[in-house]
């Protein structure tokens, strides 16, 4: 079990009655938006298990909080593509931002057994499950062991794209930045059966219309995302539009008949929208 493992157990103890909602942390996380061609634009969802209290049997994107040990004394070591003070400057951070990209790849390898950004060719599959299986039983294994294995992580393979800080009222809160990357070939995605019981490459409109008739659950940050995934016919139109690193644009909340419907500014209903329900800023528009 993993520390994010361990705190959903131990919060699934807690008394509502005794539930201060104002003194929750606010966690530093990232979650990624994996894309890929089959043979059109497709999104890798993966769906949380039952038992746990946050975003319970929800369809997500992988992704977690970033630990202590994704900070790392010499980046260098570990990632290229990007520098720290790079990466930094695009999250407006002091310093530390490439924390943020190891954190997605070491969630991603931990729930959907991918390893992503590896910028040496033909990873072997059979490697890959080894260091899965190797994170899962300690976590903060994941840097020691690509450094086993002479595996570099190539930054520039994984663009922010959003930012959403979770609202005043759940039992655990995060400050998610929004990653997109291609999905790594020659590997498919596997599940644990613990925290993530299934997985499914999904259209962003079939995802959308899923989510509107109710069959499937989303958080409404996963909602707005992939909205603005529907926007692209393919993953290399998708990953260049990531590319130009755009102006944060801020998301208001429109809720006509219980639709809640997160607005980027240009879409119908943005002016008139709340802009203080939801705490959240896209880079993903044309």
């Amino acid at each position: 079990m993993n520390s994010e493992q361990a705190n959903d157990a131990n919060l699934s103890q807690f008394d509502p009655l005794d539930f201060d909602p104002e003194s929750v942390p606010v966690s530093d996380a990232a979650t990624v938006m994996l894309v890929d061609d089959r043979p059109d634009l497709h999104v890798l969802m993966v769906r949380r298990t039952s038992k746990v209290v946050f975003a319970a049997d929800n369809w997500v994107f992988p992704g977690g909080r970033v630990d202590s040990n994704d900070y790392l004394e010499n980046f260098d070591q570990l990632c290229n593509g990007l520098s720290d003070s790079e990466a930094s400057a695009i999250l407006e951070v002091p310093v530390g931002g490439l924390a943020w990209w190891i954190a997605a790849c070491r969630e991603t390898l931990e729930e959907a057994g991918l390893l992503l950004a590896a910028n040496q060719n033909g990873v072997d599959p059979e490697l890959v499950s080894k260091l899965r299986r190797r994170v899962q039983q300690d976590e903060d294994a994941f840097a020691p062991a690509l450094a086993d294995h002479r595996i570099m992580l190539d930054a520039s393979a994984l663009e922010e794209v959003g930012r959403f800080i979770t609202p005043v009222g759940s039992p655990r809160r995060f400050d998610a930045r929004f990653f997109i990357a291609r999905a790594p070939d020659a590997q498919e995605p596997v599940h644990d059966n613990s925290e993530i019981v299934s997985w499914e490459w999904m259209r962003p409109a079939d995802a959308l219309d899923r989510w509107s008739k109710g069959e499937i659950a989303m958080m409404s940050p996963t909602v707005r995302m992939i909205a603005c995934l529907d926007r692209y016919r393919s993953a290399d139109d998708a990953m260049a539009m990531a590319k130009k690193r755009n102006p944060y644009q801020r998301v208001r909340v429109d809720d006509p008949n219980g639709r809640y419907l997160v607005l980027l500014p240009g879409e119908p209903g943005y002016e008139t929208a709340d802009e203080e329900i939801e705490t959240g800023w896209v880079r993903l528009h044309s």
